[in-house]
């Protein structure tokens, strides 16, 4: 899948780079509140931020499960060491924010993410992790396991890494339809990206580490090749 890169100057005087890969998903690497004044027409806001708390991988110890190192190269992340702000998102009528635990939301929805199997309870850092929804004053649960343990079914690619499955889950319960513009301004490997081209919803990413950048470039082109594939095989078939 090829990418069109652009180059460019917003209103705001800030320099974008964009990489367009195709008619529903655009990424651009840059700080997500330098770029936002610049774009229109977003839906959905679906992210996993960094929360604020300064998490050093090495002085954790933490290894992904079962003796499971980071394959990112375990280094902090970018932004984590200040206190996140959720203001410039809690306009937006969609909005699905993760470690909400860590940072003052307003009153919504609550989605928690169960992520161990009970028989690792208690033993790796959380059980589970949480976000918040905009809107309603309920909670939702949705176990997955898939990142658990030795040989989970995952590229482990981001300290923070969650699963597709559950991105797509937050867009289900935040009813954002398909065709709709979904943005994730803390991109990281493009998680989020990899969701919202498997259920038909468009996507822009913003990723301000170069490493994460190119890493989600290249999930993103391979999993839209994969459509392109799908889509002339497909074609095939009803012209044969």
């Amino acid at each position: 899948m090829s990418s069109v890169t652009t180059d460019e100057r917003s209103e705001e005087g800030v320099d974008l780079q964009r990489l367009v890969l195709s008619d529903s998903v655009t990424i651009y690497h840059g700080d997500c509140l330098d770029i936002l004044p610049s774009l229109n027409g977003i839906d959905a806001v679906i992210s996993d931020p960094p929360y604020g708390i300064n998490w050093n991988p090495d002085a954790s110890q933490f290894t992904g499960g079962e003796g499971r190192h980071f394959a990112c190269g375990r280094k902090p992340i970018i932004g984590d060491d200040e206190p996140f702000d959720p203001t410039p998102w809690l306009g937006f009528r969609k909005v699905v924010l993760w470690g909400a635990n860590y940072y003052p939301t307003p009153v919504g929805t609550t989605l928690v993410w169960i992520k161990r199997n009970e028989a690792n309870f208690g033993k790796i850092l959380g059980d589970a992790e949480i976000a918040w929804m905009k809107g309603g004053e309920t909670v939702y649960c949705k176990r997955d396991v898939s990142m658990n343990g030795k040989g989970a079914n995952f590229p482990n690619l981001h300290q923070n890494q969650k699963p597709v499955a559950i991105m797509a889950w937050c867009m289900d319960k935040a009813k954002v339809a398909e065709g709709e513009t979904v943005i994730d301004g803390y991109m990281g490997s493009g998680t989020t990206g990899i969701a919202c081209i498997r259920t038909g919803r468009n996507f822009i990413g913003i990723e301000k580490d170069p490493q994460h950048f190119e890493t989600a470039r290249q999930r993103l082109d391979a999993e839209l090749a994969q459509g392109d594939l799908f889509r002339r095989e497909n074609a095939k078939d009803h012209t044969s």
